[in-house]
């Protein structure tokens, strides 16, 4: 006796592309679900008052002027980084090496501020600086592109490792430049004569990086998405059999973008170094060049959508702090609370991506 095979309840189905305003309705109901579950477990855990957490946040991130100025140079700083990665990541190709580059370009800036120093015109310092940071992002970028395009070498590891090269060379020029001598650390490079320091935009130290990053984006947005090259990173991406189906030349792309990518990078240890601050250690660049891939996945590799995404992990690291500070709770409860936010807003995206087809309403639409 034949029985007919019962069919799932329910399907999990692709949808086509939602309107934007969907899109950021989702999000917000998943930022809103957050807040409340993140409300109910301080309630539960801590008995504190949920409310005075997030005046706590907001207060952390935007309580004075400093603390504005500050949260706004952050954030400048992830999104260049997200916005370095992101063509590669477009291509397919997985650059985690977003920190070591950042740590080589830091590392020529302080190379050309103290063997220049107070030698040549303060101008043509951070000329030098600017040349040698991009120049030396450009080529940890380059490298592992070019083992990829030659003979395929897996890029994660490769860029991973030339990450833990990056940072053994910065922790071999601090002995070599350590001062004092035996102390372990640079300290700040030219302090008394400030040679090779970036200038100051309106007299504000903080002006600077916000102004590139501002440049970068609309750079990288109009690269993406109106130029040639940014078509050829989208065609690759999507399939290196069709690109050179179309005489798309894959390994120059690769090399292409990479070089791009890590000379932006580069220039982000150009501003950690010479604009803010003027000194250069292992951990100068604070893990935001593992941070900055999550940006660039959550953004789904959009440039605009980063600013975004920046502002939202940045405010929830500052006023994770100013919560360790003002109830006595260590910065672990803090990372559990920007943890569950997180976890609302990534798994939001399949809600984006995907739809639950009912077995009943499929029957229908099938009629």
């Amino acid at each position: 006796m034949n029985e007919k095979k019962k069919e799932p309840f329910f399907h999990i189905v692709k949808r086509d592309a939602l309107p934007w305003y969907q899109s950021v309705g989702i999000r917000a109901i998943a930022i809103v679900l957050a807040l409340i579950v993140c409300a109910i477990v301080t309630t539960i855990t801590t008995g504190i008052n949920p409310i005075q957490v997030y005046e706590s946040m907001i207060i952390g991130a935007f309580g004075s002027a400093r603390k504005t100025w500050v949260t706004f140079q952050n954030i400048s700083i992830l999104l260049l980084i997200a916005l370095a990665l992101t063509p590669a990541f477009k291509m397919k190709f997985w650059n985690i090496g977003g920190e070591g580059q950042v740590l080589i370009g830091g590392l020529a800036a302080a190379a050309c501020m103290i063997c220049l120093g107070d030698k040549i015109p303060n101008a043509l310092i951070i000329v030098c600086m600017i040349l040698a940071s991009i120049a030396a992002g450009a080529v940890w970028g380059f490298i592992p592109a070019f083992f990829k395009s030659k003979w395929n070498t897996n890029e994660t590891l490769s860029t991973l490792m030339m990450n833990y090269i990056a940072t053994q060379l910065v922790a071999f020029f601090t002995i070599v430049w350590e001062v004092p001598k035996g102390s372990g650390k640079i300290g700040i490079i030219n302090q008394n004569t400030n040679s090779g320091w970036l200038p100051q935009i309106f007299g504000s130290k903080y002006l600077l990086s916000i102004l590139v990053a501002v440049v970068i984006t609309i750079f990288m947005y109009i690269y993406l998405q109106y130029s040639k090259h940014g078509y050829e990173i989208t065609v690759v991406g999507e399939s290196e059999n069709t690109a050179k189906y179309v005489g798309i030349k894959v390994e120059k792309v690769i090399i292409r973008t990479m070089v791009l990518s890590g000379a932006i990078c580069g220039l982000v240890g150009l501003l950690l170094v010479g604009g803010i601050n003027h000194t250069v250690t292992t951990t100068i660049a604070g893990g935001q060049g593992f941070t900055a891939v999550l940006v660039s996945w959550m953004s789904k590799f959009n440039p605009l959508v980063m600013v975004f995404s920046s502002f939202l992990i940045i405010f929830m690291d500052r006023g994770a702090s100013e919560i360790s500070t003002n109830f006595g709770l260590n910065h672990s409860y803090a990372d559990i609370l920007t943890g569950i936010i997180l976890f609302f807003i990534i798994g939001c995206e399949f809600f984006i991506t995907y739809r639950l087809q009912f077995r009943k309403k499929a029957e229908k639409e099938e009629q």
